[in-house]
């Protein structure tokens, strides 16, 4: 049975707040009044095909949670989701209930959240939580690969990694499943928190820290704060944390926690990577105690991603995988998601990593697409959106680099406009010019904020 860090409250009575006072039986409490709130909607869950909070995507047989937002309201299409093949449906105006096949509950959105929680609770099953400024999707895309050559996974699926992504993951759990990994995004301070609430993770993995969505976390330590609710919530429940050696800050963070540190790095860690070269794909080798491997050959661009293998590979270690498969994973792996993509067009090599962009990971695909051996490169960046008043100057940095090092270089943007005389302030204006002026023969990075949408460029490159 697993625990989320809110059911332990400190005891007002107790000699100095020392959780002393039947920890165990409050928790037993706690889990207690929730199953007993939620037996009869588990029973309605159980009977249902699955969950849906789209009605335009309804299923035979499933439940529907009608949610709420600034420009919609899902509990007006509840009969039409029955009608369309949900089996009930779950709304939170009363006026809408028929008591039937449609059910009144005061928050959809909480209860979408505590019927993940309660039916995650069924499962003792290791769960991973990542979470992380950058490469946190592309980590849970090799941690799966990897785990998936000698486990039943369940792995959050895209990005959908909010409080509505991971309870509707957490919902996919059955028992053929042994191990879950859950994506974890933030936009703000607590997110990680709320998530991990509902997820209760027993083993956690932070990518990196860096300037991410600065808008909603005002400054840098407000990132750190927050993805380290992760290792707060670990702690809790006495798990396990992946850590890069090399992250100074990270690792300082883990080891205030009383949780196992299981450690990658390049220089230090248990497990240790050795990067061969780039071509533009990563080519590296690895040890772990007695073992060395062959240099693998990866379909993945980036030295920033040479630590998110490490972190896979290590990963994998601890469930005990056999090297040869967790080599054999690592080649294999292929990104379709625009992070980290190379296509080979008619006239050029392209490297596609325009799902997202921020400072941090700007900076990482540029530091690696200079050391990346070609006669003829170019950039072409989008705007790093959800930056705040922080933005200008961060765009200013990344233009300083491009010219120190002498890439050329377009932009798309209204940021970036407003400092680079010669960009463009619509990736269609751009495209216009492409059609007009083929480029060929070169090796081209592609990055940018999904808002910006470079990907529509690839048929003009």
């Amino acid at each position: 049975m697993q625990w989320t860090a809110s059911e332990v409250q400190e005891d007002p009575t107790s000699k100095n707040n020392y959780r002393t006072y039947s920890i165990k039986a409050r928790r037993f409490r706690a889990f207690f009044l929730q199953l007993c709130f939620m037996e009869k909607w588990l029973a309605l869950f159980d009977a249902c095909s699955g969950v849906s909070t789209d009605s335009r995507q309804i299923q035979e047989g499933c439940l529907y949670i009608a949610l709420k937002g600034d420009n919609f309201d899902g509990n007006l299409f509840a009969e039409q989701a029955i009608a369309q093949g949900a089996r009930f449906a779950i709304v939170d105006n009363p006026e809408l209930a028929n008591e039937e096949n449609i059910f009144y509950v005061s928050d959809g959105l909480h209860f979408l959240q505590q019927l993940a929680l309660a039916h995650r609770n069924r499962f003792e099953i290791p769960v991973l939580g990542i979470t992380g400024s950058n490469g946190k999707t592309s980590t849970k895309e090799l941690v799966n690969a990897v785990l998936q050559t000698k486990y039943n996974v369940l792995c959050t699926q895209g990005n959908l990694n909010n409080h509505i992504g991971v309870p509707l993951t957490l919902l996919q759990l059955n028992a053929q499943h042994e191990l879950a990994i859950i994506e974890m995004g933030a936009n703000k301070p607590l997110d990680i928190d709320e998530l991990c609430r509902i997820a209760a993770p027993t083993l956690g993995l932070i990518t990196n820290i860096g300037k991410a969505h600065l808008e909603g976390f005002i400054n840098f330590e407000g990132v750190l704060q927050t993805k380290s609710e992760l290792y707060d919530h670990v702690a809790t429940l006495n798990g396990a944390l992946f850590v890069n050696a090399e992250d100074h800050i990270l690792l300082a963070a883990a080891q205030k926690k009383r949780s196992q540190i299981l450690t990658y790095g390049e220089q230090h860690g248990e497990l240790r990577g050795q990067l061969a070269y780039l071509d533009p794909y990563v080519h590296f080798s690895w040890s772990f105690q007695q073992y060395v491997s062959p240099v693998i050959d990866t379909q993945m661009v980036g030295k920033y991603n040479f630590f998110n293998f490490l972190a896979a590979l290590r990963i994998g270690l601890h469930f005990e995988i056999e090297p040869s498969l967790l080599n054999r994973a690592i080649a294999n792996y292929k990104p379709t998601n625009k992070r980290s993509q190379v296509e080979k067009t008619a006239h050029n090599t392209v490297i596609v990593d325009c799902y997202n962009a921020n400072p941090s990971s700007m900076q990482s695909a540029l530091n690696s697409f200079v050391e990346m051996e070609h006669p003829d490169k170019l950039v072409i960046l989008g705007d790093m959106l959800e930056l705040g008043a922080e933005g200008p100057a961060e765009h200013q940095k990344i233009l300083d680099f491009v010219r120190e090092h002498k890439l050329k270089l377009l932009t798309v943007g209204q940021i970036f406009r407003e400092i680079d005389a010669n960009g463009y302030a619509h990736v269609e204006d751009l495209k216009e010019q492409l059609a007009k002026d083929q480029i060929q023969d070169k090796l081209i990075l592609l990055k940018g904020s999904r808002g910006i949408a470079l990907e529509k460029l690839m048929d003009c490159l």
